[in-house]
């Protein structure tokens, strides 16, 4: 266990009272007292190495005295003949000599630019200036490091070449910024390190990770470690290129849901680096026609069951499965084979760690100070307070990152109800009106705005996606419009309903038939994606297939015409890992998805399925070309509650698709279907065949339209509808 040595009080009395303030880990400015002063006249050289001995300067051989019994050494003289920088070398409390350039020799890095921009809440690469960069300075090697922590009176560096010892190392504050910072020679990259804070109202020392860390050692250590400078070699340019040019809303997009610690394990049961998860991640995706993945949190987080929701680094990948070049790869070698990836991002709360972000300085800096609005009390977690500037400049910082250094092409914004909302999920009597005495969260709604403006306009094609799930109107309409200015939103209404729905037996349907069709009446005041998502088979729910009633052949059956009735309803698609094969059992994230199951028929005919519907939504414009406009969706029939079928055609720029569900266990035979238009109708997928482990009922692959008016259509066909099977039919060319 790492532990700090305190600083002892022996032998400060007869100093100065800057000097005591240095010896004692208090001073706010060690740039005053050490390195090479002028006091009195006289060159005065001094360094504060405690249990250290035999200190000298390297270039002359001069040997510096120590002050009383204290880790003070000095050495007075000209000190003009030592130049901008010097050496310092001295014989470490394990006996090892060291030595190193004076780090307190260095100007400030930092602009005052940045400095205003992030004061501002503006700087949006935030990320560049803090945390811990190597960089060269007048030719000597080192790393900067720099930390926003207002409250505090002194803020060190430590880590192994200090010996964690705050005393050894204390940083700069600039000026009024709460900024701090030192330039440390010789620490190199992945060296672990954190910054020891002492809170000047009450001299508390708290000792934390870095914010803006851009890696973390592997839980359960805690620590940041500093990143080399990347030199990844992208190769995704014309990825990058296209995707700034998409028009994304017409365009057809099929997410996999994935939890990196779980979708697959080594043959020991251990985590998989992201190099490889890519290779086999892009393999797998190429044979079952999703567009993107979307992870569950890859941001830093030390407590596996939280999935990552949990986050306490906000610019790393985290460590379980590699290096930040490693993730980078992952996301290369997608974009390089067409698949698009979305990471899932927790800006709404943040863990009570105390080696992160709660109290950071010793007060309540990153999360609202009254406890009404900055505590989530069932979620026991912390709540941002995005009334502060450099707090919001964090956050934006954040998603800058992702998407720009990490080439992500979009991000998931995790619980924004909880951030919307003063009074989520709180008692009456537990939550602040605010100004105007309503419930909404003013700072977090301009906050919102302001990251989807930014990401917007900054990452052209990059897509910020909601998971909002009430009434909360213009998710994703523009801000200069009203809106929040999410590019879409998870429809967890039409998910919720669809599964109460689903998961009545067939006979008792006929009673709850407007659970399937109520969510038109809503569903282009949006722009929506369904989600059948990893929330949805945890915590008793159930896996997606135990669901579903009937027998074991009923609930596949089921299954497969509930993904049958997504793949051609309106909306984006999105369905979590082992779904799309029938995982039996509930998602467990320690341990790998069960792939023996693709073994047995009836999970490879699902994922058979899930396939085939991947590439028909994919490449029938019908089926995804108006996902979010009404002119591309027409009810048939959505009145026949008896019958329990549903009918309806989506159209594109000159083709249709007709949908036809049977929600029953009932073959339909000789079935009058109305169609909007005459000629040929060819079936294009059915749910129900044998090469999806179906029943395969007989059903013709041609059907011509008669001029018989049906169902408010000009036209008809009389078709044969399977049990518990949806019906794909495409209008052939005239």
């Amino acid at each position: 266990m790492r532990t700090r040595t305190a600083a002892g009080k022996s032998g400060v009395n007869g100093l100065a009272e800057p000097l005591r303030r240095l010896v004692e880990a208090r001073h706010h400015d060690p740039f005053q007292v050490l390195g090479c002063q002028q006091e009195n006249g006289r060159g005065v050289l001094r360094a504060f190495l405690p249990y250290c001995d035999d200190v000298s300067i390297v270039e002359t051989g001069q040997r510096l005295a120590r002050v009383g019994d204290t880790g003070l050494f000095e050495w007075h003289g000209d000190t003009a003949g030592l130049g901008p920088h010097y050496r310092l070398s001295w014989t470490e409390r394990d006996g090892s000599r060291r030595v190193a350039y004076d780090p307190y020799t260095f100007a400030p890095l930092i602009g005052d630019l940045d400095l205003h921009l992030f004061g501002e809440g503006r700087h949006l690469h935030a990320w560049r200036v803090f945390g811990a960069h190597p960089c060269t300075v007048d030719t000597i090697a080192g790393t900067r490091f720099a930390v926003w922590a207002p409250g505090a009176e002194r803020v060190s560096v430590v880590g192994d070449w200090n010996h964690w010892d705050g005393r050894r190392h204390p940083m700069r504050v600039r000026g009024s910024s709460g900024v701090w910072e030192l330039f440390i020679p010789g620490v190199d990259a992945h060296t672990l390190y954190k910054f020891e804070i002492r809170n000047r109202h009450h001299g508390t020392v708290h000792v934390k990770t870095d914010p803006y860390g851009q890696g973390f050692e592997m839980r359960p250590g805690t620590a940041s470690t500093v990143q080399p400078k990347t030199d990844y070699d992208w190769g995704d340019d014309a990825w990058m290129q296209a995707r700034a040019q998409r028009n994304w809303l017409h365009a057809p997009m099929s997410i996999y849901e994935v939890h990196l610690g779980s979708w697959q394990r080594d043959a020991q049961g251990g985590f998989i680096n992201y190099r490889t998860q890519a290779e086999w991640l892009v393999n797998y995706l190429r044979e079952t026609g999703f567009t993107h993945i979307e992870l569950l949190p890859i941001t830093e987080h030390p407590l596996d069951a939280s999935w990552g929701y949990q986050t306490t680094g906000y610019f790393a990948p985290t460590s379980r499965f590699g290096s930040p070049d490693d993730f980078r790869y992952l996301v290369d070698h997608c974009h390089r084979n067409g698949i698009g990836v979305i990471l899932d991002w927790a800006p709404g709360h943040f863990p009570k760690d105390a080696f992160a972000l709660a109290r950071f300085d010793g007060t309540p800096l990153y999360e609202h100070e009254d406890p009404r609005r900055g505590e989530h009390r069932d979620w026991g977690t912390l709540i941002f307070n995005y009334g502060r500037n450099e707090v919001r400049n964090f956050l934006i910082s954040s998603a800058m990152y992702w998407l720009e250094e990490m080439h992500l092409d979009g991000l998931r914004v995790d619980a924004v109800a909880s951030m919307l909302y003063l009074d989520y999920s709180r008692d009456p009597g537990d939550w602040m009106p605010n100004e105007y005495g309503g419930r909404e969260n003013l700072e977090a709604i301009h906050f919102l705005r302001h990251l989807n403006q930014v990401t917007h306009a900054e990452q052209p094609g990059s897509l910020i996606i909601a998971e909002e799930s009430t009434a909360w109107p213009q998710v994703t309409r523009p801000v200069d419009g009203g809106g929040l200015g999410f590019s879409m939103k998870w429809n967890m209404g039409w998910m919720h309903d669809t599964l109460d729905y689903m998961s009545k037996e067939p006979v008792h349907r006929k009673f709850h038939h407007h659970e399937l069709t109520f969510g038109l009446l809503y569903a282009f005041h949006e722009n929506f994606v369904l989600p059948f998502s990893h929330d949805e088979v945890v915590h008793g729910k159930g896996s997606m297939l135990d669901k579903m009633p009937g027998d074991s052949w009923q609930r596949f059956a089921n299954l497969r015409l509930l993904y049958t009735f997504m793949f051609t309803y309106p909306g984006k698609k999105l369905l979590f890992m082992g779904s799309e094969f029938g995982q039996y059992a509930e998602w467990n994230f320690d341990a790998a998805l069960d792939w023996n199951l693709l073994k047995q028929e009836r999970h490879a005919g699902l994922k058979h399925l899930v396939h085939d519907l991947n590439h028909l939504y994919r490449e029938q414009a019908a089926l995804h070309y108006h996902d979010f406009q009404a002119q591309g969706f027409h009810w048939i029939d959505c009145d026949d509650a008896d019958q329990s079928i549903l009918s309806y055609y989506r159209q594109g720029k000159n083709r249709i698709a007709l949908v036809v569900l049977n929600f029953t266990p009932v073959p339909r035979n000789g079935f009058r279907l109305g169609v909007p238009q005459a000629g040929e109708y060819r079936l294009c997928l059915n749910s129900d065949s044998s090469y999806y482990s179906g029943s395969n009922m007989p059903v013709w692959a041609q059907h011509r339209a008669e001029a018989v008016s049906w169902m408010k259509q000009s036209h008809s066909l009389v078709i044969d509808l399977p049990p518990l099977a949806g019906l794909i039919l495409l209008k052939t060319a005239d």
